[in-house]
């Protein structure tokens, strides 16, 4: 069933012969005219409402009203206030005001509207959510009319409520007396596919209307329309899957006319209703303490659990097979955390002690809990972290996503966070579980990784999209002009520094066709037509949403194929966009904002927008019946069909070579039968606020056997398992399988060996497109390139004994050489 939208315009300045002004003020100025007066309050005085645009956007070509409390970026408390002249009102009939607007909330702001009637000033609209666009303006049409006098005043009201909020454009202000009232309070209901039931409340006494029932885009109708005694009209003989519109107006008599058109008011007739969709969800009530944030692994046992954080405590609900209900809850004191969760939550072991470890992102800062584990004997398995070590640099940071990953491949996690208003910072682990604060451009920070003064960073999510078996950075951008919200490609060049640790990254977005200029705050990476590469859904927080095709192999870019997916049928916008395979089919579907895109393998998806799950949240398997299930105050446990899965846990070495514990960054590929291939990364921190699950996850749908898993870890080395089993969970270990030798490269040669700058490789196989990847002596990857031909650079590897291993699809094949 498709969703019924119901949107209010009026027509602003169509008035009526019989319509006496008051007051009509367009702005287009550049002050405001005599009689209009700001009142600047709060603690930030010197951003308060002026005539003009909004960085180049207006609600009809000319200036606006506008408040901006993100004209200076985040500050203090801002209390603005717009007052018109003063007017008499006191004969007017029916007094109305419409305006048009563009009011941008963030959550906690407001908006008020107010008149003054007489003896104070009384509130006719109160605004905490958005409303309106610049391409859309919100069309308001209010009825004032009990609150006529002879000192009447009109007076727009902003109060950002001490937080980085965004912005409100009014326009076309104009109050008038109207002798013949226009209806209101308009409702349509039981749309079917051929009728709707319309109906209005009376402005006054009137007992006729007339209304125009339309399709949607035709306008404010110039002739008479369908008359009606009723406030009440069933529309029939409508076409199915359209859209319409309708316009109301009322007849008060020969003397007084007919009231202004008043609509129109938008619905959209019934398609013929969809199947099903292919996955239910059952709502489970749970109790927590604190914001739930996360459905990641506490404790080390591979089973998803669920966390909610307050200031001085984490509350964890373990999963618990053995307990009715599923879990066994456990507060754990904390020392006061600098900063909270308000922006984003990341999740991992980067002290690589068994236990999970939680970055917090506010407004102002960054705070991570370290694990402090119980060293008693008899350690129940629920009991193992005894409280949480904090640490706060006390460096401002205006936190949006935040991920921990490798960022210079040493083997230690780091975490990364994206900067609204700043460039982006980043925590680089020393391997002991201390962190060192940088910030992109700023002192000694040693990679670029999103350098515009002042921010726009939102959704940062790490990712290997171009198959080169190393963590590549995606940035969906929002706000301002295209420079600031242009979304970024951070690549991993594969080279490391004379010191064989450093990792250099080059920005690259324009180049593979992501740069958009959108307003987004996350996206969505998986392959989403099971062709061994990442595609992306870019996830729009407000506009249109994009599908992305990953060309890499062919074109070298990505394919914008939206218009064919079937992703633009879905028209709710938001912040909140992950994937998964929700159903188990082995396609890879899309959670955005409460909606399901459900994905059939071929970059085309199916949209329920009816689904029973929560706007926003986190995703795991909460019962471990391999289907994955979202948690946001509640439980939506998946009602799980009859495919396959498997799950697949990710546990790297730790030490000097090797990879972070959590395997962060691993590539897990799939191979089934006829060459398929089903890919996943392993990623801490997607979405835009939320931490999910840090287990594999993926759903087989009829097949019954995997022939083959193989693991690409962050350091390199890669594992081969051969026909795990299925409906079970695999736990592999970094370097638990012996290498498998790529029998086509066994006349491999290279030379010179020694080596200067250039080394040469000499085979009868085509090795473009392999990875090369270069260890040192000590088994540490030190280069890692995707050949273009048959010669490597290695001018910037130290004087040494190296081990050059070529590989594709699992099979490698390694040859010794020294570099003088």
């Amino acid at each position: 069933m498709k969703k019924i939208t119901l949107i209010v315009l009026l027509c602003a300045f169509c008035l009526p012969l019989s319509a006496q002004t008051y007051l009509q003020e367009t702005f287009d100025a550049e002050t405001f005219p005599d009689g209009w007066t700001v009142t600047d309050g709060g603690d930030n005085t010197g951003d308060s409402w002026r005539p003009g645009d909004r960085n180049g956007n207006t609600l009809n070509g000319t200036n606006a009203a506008i408040v901006d409390s993100d004209a200076a970026g985040s500050g203090p408390h801002l209390i603005e206030t717009l007052t018109s002249p003063e007017f008499d009102s006191s004969e007017a009939s029916f007094l109305y005001v419409d305006f048009i607007q563009y009011y941008n909330n963030i959550g906690s702001d407001f908006a008020l509207v107010e008149v003054f009637d007489g003896s104070g000033w009384v509130t006719v609209l109160n605004q905490t959510e958005n409303a309106g666009s610049f391409a859309n303006p919100d069309y308001q049409h209010i009825n004032i009319t009990e609150y006529k006098n002879e000192n009447m005043r009109i007076r727009f009201h902003y109060d950002d409520n001490d937080v980085f909020a965004w912005y409100w454009l009014v326009d076309n202000v104009v109050v008038y007396n109207e002798t013949c009232g226009s209806p209101s309070n308009f409702s349509v209901n039981n749309v079917t596919l051929t009728s709707a039931d319309i109906s209005w409340t009376p402005a006054g006494s009137e007992i006729d209307w007339e209304i125009v029932v339309q399709i949607a885009g035709t306008g404010v109708p110039s002739g008479s329309g369908l008359y009606t005694d009723s406030p009440s009209y069933n529309a029939t003989s409508l076409t199915l899957n359209t859209s319409y519109e309708v316009y109301i107006r009322s007849n008060c008599g020969d003397s007084d006319g007919f009231s202004i058109w008043a609509g129109p008011v938008y619905f959209t007739t019934l398609d013929t209703p969809p199947p099903p969709a292919p996955v239910s969800f059952l709502i489970q009530s749970m109790s927590t303490s604190g914001t739930n944030r996360a459905v990641v692994d506490m404790n080390g046992d591979f089973l998803d659990d669920i966390v909610s954080i307050s200031s001085t405590n984490v509350n964890i609900l373990f999963q618990d097979p053995d307990a009715v209900s599923g879990f066994t809850e456990k507060n754990i004191a904390t020392p006061d955390a600098d900063n909270s969760p308000s922006w984003s939550l990341a999740a991992a072991d980067y002290n690589a002690d068994g236990y999970t470890d939680l970055l917090y992102g506010s407004g102002g800062g960054v705070t991570f809990m370290k694990a402090v584990i119980n060293t008693s004997e008899d350690v129940g398995p629920f009991d193992g972290i005894e409280t949480f070590e904090e640490y706060s640099s006390g460096d401002y940071v205006f936190s949006q996503r935040s991920n921990f990953a490798d960022v210079n491949n040493d083997g230690h996690l780091d975490a990364f966070i994206c900067h609204d208003v700043q460039p982006n910072v980043y925590y680089l682990n020393d391997g002991s579980g201390n962190l060192t604060f940088y910030q992109t451009t700023m002192g000694d920070a040693p990679y670029n990784l999103g350098d515009y003064f002042s921010g726009g960073n939102y959704g940062s999510i790490w990712i290997d999209y171009d198959n080169d078996h190393d963590l590549d950075m995606f940035i969906a951008k929002c706000g301002g002009g295209a420079e600031r919200s242009a979304n970024q490609m951070h690549t991993n060049d594969g080279l490391y520094e004379s010191d064989n640790t450093t990792i250099s990254y080059t920005e690259n977005a324009a180049d593979i066709g992501l740069s958009d200029s959108m307003q987004t705050w996350s996206s969505a990476w998986g392959d989403f037509d099971n062709d061994g590469d990442m595609d992306v859904f870019v996830g729009a927080s407000s506009g249109t949403h994009k599908l992305m095709q990953n060309d890499m192999g062919s074109s070298g870019s990505f394919t914008d194929v939206t218009s064919s997916s079937g992703v633009s049928s879905l028209t709710a916008t938001g912040i909140e966009n992950q994937t998964y395979d929700f159903d188990n089919d082995g396609n890879l579907d899309i959670f955005s904002n409460g909606n399901l895109l459900i994905g059939n393998g071929d970059m085309t998806f199916e949209v329920y927008t009816t689904i029973n799950l929560p706007g926003s949240g986190s995703f795991g398997d909460l019962n471990d019946d391999g289907f994955i299930d979202a948690f946001s105050g509640s439980l939506f446990r998946n009602n799980a069909n009859d495919n396959n899965w498997i799950k697949i846990n990710t546990v790297g070495g730790a030490t000097e070579g090797m990879s972070n514990i959590n395997g962060i960054g691993a590539r897990v590929e799939l191979h089934l039968s006829g060459d398929r291939i089903k890919i996943r990364d392993v990623r801490s921190g997607e979405g835009f606020r939320y931490m999910s699950s840090l287990n594999t996850h993926f759903g087989l749908g009829t097949d019954t056997a995997i022939e083959q898993i193989i693991v690409y870890w962050p350091s390199g080395i890669i594992d081969t398992i051969n026909n795990p089993s299925i409906n079970e969970t695999l736990t592999i270990y970094e370097g638990q399988s012996l290498s498998v030798e790529d029998e086509a490269l066994v006349d491999l040669v290279i030379y010179p060996n020694p080596v200067q700058d250039i080394l040469y490789i000499s085979t009868s196989a085509n090795v473009t497109d392999k990875i090369a990847t270069i260890f040192d002596i000590n088994g540490k990857r030190v280069l890692n390139q995707k050949l273009s031909s048959n010669s490597l650079k290695i001018s910037t590897l130290q004087s040494g004994t190296y081990i050059l291993r070529l590989e594709s699809q699992g099979k490698s094949i390694s040859k010794k050489f020294i570099k003088k």
